[in-house]
């Protein structure tokens, strides 16, 4: 593409020729190479000025710059005020707009992205829309993983994916937004045919990230401007400063009667191992019932988003009933159909509120025992392991505590330290430092009725012990164990 193409609508200075052939764009020296042009990032932890040398001597010779750089003449060094921005419009130029061809979904909010964003993509691919997903658990479409480092990854990335998507067949693609991608100019020059806003609650405040509670909130909001159309959760109280942003449609959602999508009532569903929960959703006066595989008012409340992003589209509401009876997510509330007599649920909490929030959740289940079994990460705060601790002693009948990613640490210091939580809030535990021991434990002396949780691991498929990643599945494990009884 030539140089001219790729800088499109930029405005920036220092091109001598524009005429230049790009077969690419890097913001790794790494990957520079003759054709390449290098994009230098000003980041956190380093500046990607100090790294143009590097692009230079690898091959690239056209670089886009804030400052200027000192490179041999034959070097085109232009200039712009921001990098990050910059990178997110040539990106999009490059791949020719990918937005303008799929249908992109933006869910953002502090919880409920990573759940309503596959909830939406399952209803949307029952329907025979092919959805890509990009967000906290990964990207991909089909069978294609693609790689990912953040929730809301770099946007040359996302634009590549986006591309990526479209020559694979897909009509649409859902992605969390992270208040940090929107900050830092990841999602720039995306058209998104529907932003989604969850809920909003202090979250990712301190150093490289959020000054405030109130920078952290007006980065959530800058989502919006960008939609065609909104779903907006009416029962936040930030909902209206999020509506107040938007200059498109706007459609609610919530139990305040004045949403345009009502949720009307939630009902527990037990069905053998499988915990579900039936829901009712009013609309223009016209009540319509469903029932979604996954435990909770609060998923019931996510899958709300879906119906109205699927009537955006034109779903017919069978295949909306369909989809919602079979959707889960990976590693989020996930239970896994064993056959047996008791029920086991793989989830990623990770600290005393997330699990308080599983464990209340499947508590509200007919139930004979609820077990958690988890770990915590070694090298962390103690405030960590002692909070998951009096959780699990104070709602669990029994905590199997073992490792979780222990890395340099020893897991029978961690599990001490847990151990000693779940003692004072009066809890019983017993205690494997081998994982796989564990969830054999817990698996084979599991009784009728009981609800077994695996926290903290949720989708990963590994264990981080002493610097290195160890591949490890739970789910992979627990139907092992199941087919050997």
């Amino acid at each position: 593409m030539k140089l001219s193409s790729v800088l499109k609508g930029l405005s920036c200075f220092g091109v001598k020729n524009d005429e230049a052939e790009i077969s690419d764009i890097a913001y790794d020296s790494r990957k520079a190479k003759e054709g390449v042009m290098f994009v230098c990032l000003c980041g956190v932890n380093a500046d990607g000025h100090n790294f143009a040398r590097s692009a230079y001597e690898k091959g690239s010779r056209v670089f886009l710059c804030e400052k200027e750089v000192s490179l041999p003449e034959d070097a085109q060094i232009i200039i712009c005020e921001n990098t990050r921005a910059a990178l997110a419009l040539v990106s999009a130029n490059f791949f020719e707009n990918p937005s303008r061809e799929i249908a992109v979904i933006g869910i953002t909010g502090t919880k409920g992205k990573t759940t309503t964003a596959h909830i939406v993509k399952g209803v949307l691919e029952a329907a025979g829309i092919k959805t890509g997903i990009i967000g906290t658990i990964g990207a991909g479409y089909g069978d294609v993983t693609l790689p990912t480092v953040n929730t809301t990854p770099e946007s040359y990335e996302l634009q590549k994916m986006f591309r990526l998507m479209i020559q694979a067949g897909c009509k649409a693609v859902c992605m969390e937004v992270s208040s940090l991608g929107l900050k830092f100019h990841r999602t720039d020059g995306i058209e998104f045919s529907v932003g989604v806003f969850t809920n909003l609650y202090p979250d990712h405040i301190g150093t490289n990230e959020h000054e405030s509670f109130e920078e952290y909130a007006w980065w959530k909001k800058q989502l919006f401007p960008m939609c065609k159309k909104a779903v907006v959760n009416i029962d936040d109280e930030f909902s209206s400063e999020i509506i107040d942003e938007c200059s498109c449609e706007v459609v609610t959602y919530g139990r305040d009667s004045k949403a345009d999508y009502v949720l009307t009532s939630t009902e527990k569903v037990k069905s053998g191992n499988v915990l579900g929960v039936d829901f009712s959703v009013e609309k223009d006066g016209k009540e319509r019932s469903f029932m979604l595989s996954m435990p909770g008012d609060v998923n019931a409340h996510n899958a709300v988003v879906a119906v109205a992003v699927a009537d955006l589209f034109g779903v017919e509401e069978e295949k909306i009933k369909t989809a919602l009876k079979s959707v889960y997510v990976k590693g989020r509330g996930e239970i896994l159909e064993t056959g047996k007599d008791f029920t086991v649920i793989i989830d990623y909490a990770h600290n005393g509120a997330s699990l308080k929030s599983i464990i209340q959740t499947v508590s509200e289940y007919d139930h004979n025992r609820i077990i958690a079994l988890y770990g915590s990460v070694g090298g962390r705060t103690e405030v960590r392991r002692r909070e998951l601790g009096l959780v699990s002693g104070a709602m669990c009948d029994l905590t199997v505590i073992t490792s979780d990613d222990p890395d340099f640490e020893e897991p029978e210091k961690i599990i001490e330290d847990i151990a000693a939580a779940v003692s004072e809030a009066g809890g019983s535990y017993v205690s494997f430092p081998d994982r796989e021991k564990a969830i054999e434990y817990a698996v084979e002396t599991a009784q009728k009725g009981d609800i077994i949780v695996l926290a903290g691991k949720g989708h990963e498929e590994f264990m981080k012990i002493k610097g290195e990643k160890v591949p490890f599945s739970e789910k992979e494990i627990v139907l092992r164990l199941i087919n050997k009884n």
